[in-house]
């Protein structure tokens, strides 16, 4: 795919989280992936992963980018000052989608911080709770809890979008790394080209 259009170009691709880019949620994730799937689940969906991954690799690879002109946005990344290190840092931990982050950024493109820390810190909060199967007592209160996650997901999706809208501009391309849940659909400003490399055609 040949990139060269003086307009401004996001390349979209929804990705699928590995162990490796949970930090702290780890273990955690994979304890409930084990209760829920078993091994032979856990090994599934880990191969699974990997290919997308390689699938992501290779469309890179096919493009014809001008990466001096080329921004990085990340899921999960805050906007902090220390974007780099915790990409180097989760690379080194095994991240697929943190090592390619960093084999970009040696080829030229820019690392943009993409969220909302306060918003991640509560989502942090959140699946914590979740993830320690500390049962709600009531549907209510279950209830209550989606209505919770759902709000963090929209604002954070517009802090994202509005992050790109800002930051992205004419004749840049930015590739956005984003978990399947999250869409950007209709935050985006009008003259942004949104490309979708791994849709089927």
């Amino acid at each position: 795919m040949n990139i060269s259009n003086p307009t401004r170009i996001l390349v979209y691709y929804p990705i699928v989280h590995t162990q490796a880019d949970m930090g702290a949620l780890k273990e955690s994730v994979v304890r409930a992936t084990l209760e829920k799937t078993g091994r032979i689940g856990l090994t599934r969906k880990k191969a699974l992963i990997d290919q997308v991954w390689t699938e992501i690799e290779k469309s890179i690879e096919g493009m014809s980018l001008a990466f001096d002109r080329v921004r990085l946005y990340q899921d999960g990344l805050p906007v902090c000052g220390r974007e780099a290190a915790i990409v180097a840092e989760l690379a080194q931990q095994g991240s697929r989608n943190h090592q390619l982050l960093l084999r970009l950024m040696d080829r030229g493109a820019v690392l943009m911080g993409t969220e909302d820390r306060d918003l991640l810190l509560q989502e942090y909060q959140l699946s914590k709770q979740v993830l320690k199967g500390s049962q709600p007592r009531s549907a209510g209160v279950q209830t209550l809890r989606r209505q919770r996650s759902e709000n963090l997901l929209t604002q954070r999706d517009h802090f994202m979008a509005r992050r790109i809208n800002e930051t992205l501009r004419t004749g840049e391309t930015g590739i956005l790394f984003i978990g399947l849940f999250h869409s950007l659909r209709g935050y985006l400003d009008q003259d942004i080209k949104v490309i979708y490399p791994l849709q089927p055609r």
